[in-house]
């Protein structure tokens, strides 16, 4: 059993979860939709684009809101480019915060969890990583607990950049066809199905290899 283990991810997922919460609560509007700033600093939407999805590690920013301004502002080339590097960026941020509190997690976790973790999160952790890249809070959680688990920073990398494209696409599109809310929200459904998929098919490809 890793009861420690997964009460540790729980918790973090919960801190993420209350900090969205309390935002929201406060009613800070750059937060809620960072959109209106980015077009008001075109000259520097990109950088502030890319750097608002790193924030979101730690902070209750929409990612997919910001991309979607992303391909609105730069087209679906542009905005896709610059969503993939934000988004990548985002998971080795929290990758490095997971791997810095590694001794954290084993005062925590027994050592035998912790070995048993290490072994699932070996197995599963790069197409996890990948399969939630997509998907607000556990992308966060996952990102973080992958930093104290035996991935290296290149599989690291593979994985984000591999879960990213295809939410970058689509909403780089979404943005550049200036879709609606609702449009938006389904786009958004079906990029996790799809990216959900992908990650299951490259998982059993590699088991069948």
């Amino acid at each position: 059993m890793l009861v420690r283990w997964w009460s540790l991810a729980f918790a973090i997922a919960s801190t993420l979860l209350l900090t969205f919460f309390l935002f929201s609560a406060a009613g800070i509007a750059f937060l809620a939709d960072p959109t209106v700033a980015m077009h008001g600093a075109r000259p520097l939407a990109a950088v502030i684009g890319v750097l608002l999805l790193i924030a979101d590690v730690l902070l209750p920013i929409p990612s997919s809101l910001v991309m979607v301004a992303n391909g609105a502002l730069f087209g679906i080339g542009g905005g896709t480019v610059l969503s993939i590097i934000g988004q990548v960026a985002a998971a080795l941020t929290a990758f490095a915060i997971g791997r810095a509190g590694d001794r954290f997690v084993r005062r925590f976790v027994t050592p035998r969890e912790y070995e048993r973790a290490g072994a699932l999160l070996e197995r599963w952790g790069a197409s996890a990583v990948a399969a939630t890249r997509p998907i607000p809070i556990l992308a966060e959680t996952t990102a973080l607990l992958a930093g104290s688990s035996p991935l290296t920073w290149w599989q690291m990398t593979v994985a984000s950049t591999a879960g990213s494209i295809v939410p970058a696409i689509v909403y780089a599109w979404a943005g550049a066809h200036t879709l609606s809310t609702a449009s938006t929200a389904v786009l958004f459904a079906g990029v996790i199905v799809v990216t959900l998929a992908m990650a299951a098919i490259g998982r059993l490809s590699k088991r069948r290899a």
